[in-house]
């Protein structure tokens, strides 16, 4: 394979497909291009209309939008979330790909869905792309047993934000330290620590984050005998660790 850098933003897609298609009108949905409600009304009602005949957006056009003249969807970089740190990411991505590709074919016409992807054996995206929610279900439970992840565990995250980098990752390092001599003491081996490690993403609105997740059978009983300290945010079975 040929591999090069290249823009993957809405912008660069929209400006492609109008190279490739001119006598084609494309509208662009996202952040930049739509920044009030009244401008999305006016986009949506102009691509129902007919008015134009590609739409090219983010991760929000895949959910609740109905157009049953759409009989073709395609999604660039279908696996792109599968790379994001957290056991869910099998999941989520399975369930974004299955909402986009239910845009297609909702009126007289069958639809077509395109995924490009650098993955196509990876099995969210293979369940997805058939519509398998059984494979889904059997394939992620048989990895989230193997990994030691919920439902077969429980979390506990514990997070750290400072807008000064060197002194969030050493009150990391502090506490990871804590946790290690606590479970020792109590001969806790069936908790296991993650981390310290820079949480996803690393910085957010000039604070960065560094972040620890306790897993096992109850790793919240470990927590209540261990001084956590001022700063620090723990969520107990979190819903996701990004």
């Amino acid at each position: 394979y040929r591999l090069s850098y290249y823009g993957a933003g809405t912008e660069a897609v929209a400006e492609e497909v109008s190279s490739l298609f001119p006598d084609v009108r494309v509208l662009r949905w996202d952040r930049d291009s739509t920044r009030s409600p009244r401008a999305y009304e006016e986009m949506l009602t102009g691509f129902r209309s007919g008015g134009a005949q590609v739409l090219v957006g983010t991760q929000m056009i895949a959910k609740g939008l109905h157009f049953p003249s759409v009989t073709l969807v395609g999604v660039v970089s279908a696996d792109i979330g599968l790379n994001i740190p957290d056991y869910r990411s099998g999941e989520r991505t399975f369930q974004l790909l299955c909402q986009v590709a239910g845009r297609a074919g909702r009126g007289w016409s069958p639809g077509t869905v395109v995924l490009q992807t650098y993955q196509p054996d990876n099995y969210a995206v293979q369940a997805a792309a058939s519509q398998d929610y059984q494979r889904f279900y059997t394939e992620e439970m048989a990895f989230r047993s193997e990994q030691a992840n919920p439902p077969f565990s429980k979390l506990v995250r514990l997070l750290y934000a400072h807008t000064n980098r060197a002194l969030c990752e050493r009150e990391a390092l502090r506490l990871a330290e804590v946790i290690r001599s606590r479970v020792e003491e109590l001969g806790q081996s069936d908790i296991e620590l993650l981390g310290p490690m820079p949480a996803y993403p690393a910085r957010v609105r000039g604070h960065y984050r560094w972040h620890l997740i306790l897993r096992g059978p109850d790793p919240r009983g470990l927590l209540d005998q261990i001084t956590v300290g001022p700063g620090w945010t723990v969520d107990v079975d979190p819903v996701a660790l990004t």
